[in-house]
């Protein structure tokens, strides 16, 4: 793994990632968003088979800051009183380098079921 996506040796203990941290992350990895934003994308991209309530999203947003894999930003320009208020969060390097680590471990994953036949082949 190139030196700037390594993932530190404090942080390798989180490898394999959880789901409610991997859905986080994946969904941060567009760009910022708020926690209902999160909250669904994360619905979104896991066809609705991923769902997390309020308190699971903030315990684990709150996981992710002290861990520096997340960090909080200003938000996007123009916003009106209440989206003032909401909190916007973003992967920081270290988040985006976790995150690759595991999509990385899924994809030696997935070819290994693939070459067991425990998966269809895809024509790429």
């Amino acid at each position: 793994m190139p030196t700037a996506n390594r993932v530190p040796d404090d942080l390798q203990h989180l490898l394999p990632l959880t789901p409610a941290v991997f859905f986080i992350l994946f969904a941060l990895a567009d760009g910022e968003k708020h926690g209902y934003a999160i909250m669904q994308s994360v619905s979104r991209i896991s066809n609705d088979q991923f769902r997390m309530g309020p308190g699971t999203l903030y315990s684990t947003i709150q996981r992710l800051l002290d861990l520096d894999l997340i960090e909080e930003t200003e938000g996007v320009g123009g916003q009106s009183d209440h989206e003032d208020r909401r909190r916007y969060y973003k992967l920081t390097r270290t988040g985006k380098a976790i995150l690759a680590a595991d999509i990385s471990r899924m994809e030696s994953v997935v070819r290994l079921a693939r070459d067991k036949k425990l998966v269809p082949k895809t024509s790429e």
